[in-house]
């Protein structure tokens, strides 16, 4: 049995500048590869109203981030990245449908979750349907002898679509290519926009990665547990996750949320927290945070630990919205104090402020400035 060390009690405000910093949002990192490396994954999102996601977390984390730097990292800069030159790749967190760029080490860690999917009932993920399995020897074949390609270059195949409710519509080639991903057994080798481009794994990962070996349940489980920390740096934690990661964690205590726990490595970081004064986080510029930044990400802890009840706000029906379509909490120093809802004019190359409520006496026109200015726009 692991013994975990008794809470240690700290404020509200040093809790909240302690995951500032943790989070990298006080000092940004000079690459992609180090953000990676530090939170474990980064979550990738295709809608694209004021930036993607993965664009507006990184931005915030990596000095000069640029719009599409996390795809460049990805994928390669025109010419595409060689499988022995990649160190991150596209794939699914395990249990879930939420897509993130992984560094290599995740790969052993999601094959079960991927050969698990393969047996499951789900339209998206699932099993292959009668039809899709006939498909798959010839989308494989071609792949292999003609290098990567997308559900457009099977276009002989039938455009008839099957629809999946709230998820929309795919074709058979689509669908097939995608569950594939699903299970493993082909991978995002680039995109065009939006489009994914499949190729087999080994064309894509290194050999040293494929052949990595197989964790246990064990490993994984802590793999998992250890991911959540790393990405979100004070975390609630369920039982069998503080089971499996026991000897990592400090546990603290803060008045008026559950019980927290952060990784001992963090330690330092908290101690600091705990020395900075207060002025800095009066003088503290504003920023303009991602619907699903790993800040404010776990819903119940941003009530509890910001006063901030949010919720991303893309799927809720309109006359339901309370923010917006796609609201970015502002955040000033060790405080959330209030939205905008912006949107971005490409063709008038303008981003436009839909709506905000920000707190009254914070100032947010520089910050909006700078998201214009990273999206290669104007204010308006």
């Amino acid at each position: 049995m692991v013994l975990v060390p008794p809470p240690v009690r700290i404020s509200i405000s040093v809790a909240r500048r302690f995951v500032r910093c943790a989070q990298l949002l006080d000092t940004p990192v000079p690459y992609v590869a180090a953000a990676l490396a530090h939170h474990g994954f980064i979550q990738i999102d295709p809608i694209n109203v004021c930036g993607r996601m993965h664009d507006l977390i990184l931005r915030n984390r990596v000095t000069g981030y640029r719009e599409g730097d996390l795809m460049r990292h990805l994928h390669g800069d025109g010419q595409p990245l060689a499988a022995e030159q990649r160190t991150a790749f596209e794939h699914h967190l395990p249990s879930t449908g939420v897509l993130v760029a992984f560094p290599l080490e995740a790969w052993p860690h999601l094959l079960v979750a991927m050969h698990r999917r393969s047996k499951q009932t789900g339209a998206w993920s699932g099993r292959l349907t009668p039809l899709e399995r006939a498909l798959v020897p010839r989308l494989l074949v071609e792949i292999a002898a003609r290098g990567p390609l997308c559900s457009e270059d099977f276009a002989d195949v039938g455009k008839a679509r099957r629809f999946f409710g709230g998820w929309g519509s795919a074709t058979l080639a689509k669908s097939a290519l995608q569950k594939l991903f699903f299970h493993g057994r082909l991978l995002i080798a680039r995109r065009d926009g939006v489009r994914r481009i499949y190729d087999l794994p080994e064309r894509v990962l290194p050999a040293t990665t494929l052949a990595l070996p197989k964790p246990s349940a064990v490993d994984t489980a802590r793999w998992l547990a250890h991911l959540k920390l790393r990405q979100r740096r004070l975390v609630t934690l369920k039982r069998e996750e503080l089971h499996s990661v026991g000897d990592l964690v400090q546990p603290v205590a803060v008045v008026g949320c559950p019980l927290l726990y952060f990784l001992r490595e963090d330690a330092a970081l908290l101690a600091a927290a705990g020395e900075t004064g207060a002025n800095r986080d009066v003088s503290a510029a504003p920023r303009l945070l991602a619907p699903l930044d790993p800040l404010i990400y776990d819903r119940r802890v941003t009530a509890a630990l910001w006063g901030f009840d949010y919720t991303w706000e893309v799927y809720t029906p309109p006359h339901k919205r309370v923010r917006g379509y796609y609201a970015l909490p502002v955040l000033v120093g060790a405080e959330l104090v209030g939205h905008i809802d912006p949107k971005a004019d490409r063709a008038a190359r303008a981003l436009r402020v839909v709506s905000r409520r920000v707190r009254r006496g914070h100032k947010i026109s520089a910050a909006v400035a700078d998201l214009a200015a990273f999206l290669n726009l104007r204010q308006r």
